[in-house]
């Protein structure tokens, strides 16, 4: 370390430091700094955001009534991917899942062009705006693997493993199904319903065959369960499998 220099007075004197660290950075240097750090910022964040959407989380737009008045036309909702996986399904779940086969039919799809279409795909993709779920459904688990499900019983109400259950999700006016069907859902299946039972294209509808085979959704293409309204603010909140509904129902085995 050098020793400081004297003046003929005694009194220390410093000796000169290098210019650039006496001046300090420049305006242009701390501004390229903080450009670089915004950046990364953002990158780590759509990184964080994809890999959430990918394997945890994803945000979905809800297109049509048919699972009023749980969920209105407009709201999006989060869905959880965590279900079915680490975390089993339940009957009263409410579920995200692709298209199974003919359910949709031609739906068409949203028309944009140009830089505002590759912006809002862009931002879909890594997660930062909701789907708008123009290959995918909604609708709530009724039955699982193994359930016989049946409408209706002498009540007018839909029986799990012959126990009556009452649904207090269904819109107001709706009764269990217009519909009858008495179905024994197939292993690796669900049989899922609408709460706007009147307004609902779900599992009654696509049971060609009467027995639960083509109406019921394959476990596999559940994309999750839907477990909260974020948006609009006035509508958040949880959204309930009602265990309550289903807790005297007993468990059946699936048959292939």
């Amino acid at each position: 370390m050098t020793a400081p220099e004297r003046t003929r007075d005694g009194a220390d004197e410093p000796t000169e430091v290098d210019g650039s660290r006496s001046r300090g950075r420049s305006p242009l240097g701390l501004l390229g700094s903080a450009v670089k750090e915004v950046v990364l910022v953002l990158v780590m964040a759509m990184v964080l955001s994809f890999v959430v959407k990918t394997w945890f989380l994803q945000a979905f737009f809800i297109p049509s009534g048919s699972m009023e008045d749980t969920l209105l036309v407009g709201d999006r909702v989060v869905v959880s991917k965590l279900t079915p996986g680490p975390f089993d399904l339940h009957r009263g779940d409410v579920v995200v899942f692709e298209d199974p086969g003919g359910w949709l039919g031609d739906v068409p799809p949203v028309q944009r062009t140009g830089a505002s279409k590759s912006i809002h795909d862009a931002l879909v993709f890594i997660g930062l705006l909701p789907s708008e779920s123009e290959d995918h459904l909604i609708k709530r688990v009724i039955g699982l693997p193994g359930d016989h499900v049946v409408c209706c019983s002498a009540q007018r109400q839909l029986t799990v493993n012959d126990v009556p259950v009452s649904e207090p999700y269904l819109k107001r006016g709706d009764v269990p199904s217009s519909m009858t069907f008495d179905i024994t859902v197939p292993a690796g299946k669900v049989w899922v319903m609408g709460d706007h039972r009147s307004d609902s294209e779900d599992s009654r509808y696509h049971d060609e065959a009467g027995d639960g085979r083509d109406g019921s959704v394959p476990i596999d293409r559940i994309t999750g369960r839907a477990i909260a309204v974020v948006w609009p603010f006035s509508r958040f909140g949880w959204l309930s499998d009602f265990p309550d509904t289903f807790s005297g129902v007993p468990a059946r085995t699936p048959h292939s």
